[in-house]
């Protein structure tokens, strides 16, 4: 069975919530960029929590079936960016995420209410 882009949208916020991801958002990008459908955006406390966010969701979207296509930052730990086609999930440690503002700089987009 195929999910959804909502359901492997929910499936990625609770990969990082069963890590401890700080802070998940979930933004809503279509009609805004091409880049993706949607963006979640969260982050650790320290190089292992990021580490561990995101194998956990490489993990969670390889169980449901569907490509990572690409994971870049992973070395360093600081910006974690996962591509998952229409989500892109960054995680980030927590004082990178303050400085880029991800959040502040896709204003325009709508914040996802997941139960």
């Amino acid at each position: 069975m195929k999910l959804t882009i909502e359901q492997l949208l929910e499936k990625t916020v609770h990969a990082a919530e069963d890590k401890k991801a700080m802070d998940i958002v979930a933004l809503d990008l279509k009609g805004i960029s091409l880049i993706a459908d949607y963006f979640v955006i969260c982050h650790g406390n320290s190089d292992t929590q990021v580490q561990a966010i995101t194998n956990e969701i490489r993990k969670t979207a390889h169980e449901a079936g569907v490509a990572v296509r690409g994971t870049e930052g992973l070395d360093s730990a600081r910006w974690v960016l996962v591509d998952l086609g229409d989500i892109v999930v960054h995680v980030f440690h927590r004082e990178e995420r303050e400085f880029y503002n991800l959040e502040k700089l896709w204003s325009d987009a709508k914040v996802v209410e997941l139960a």
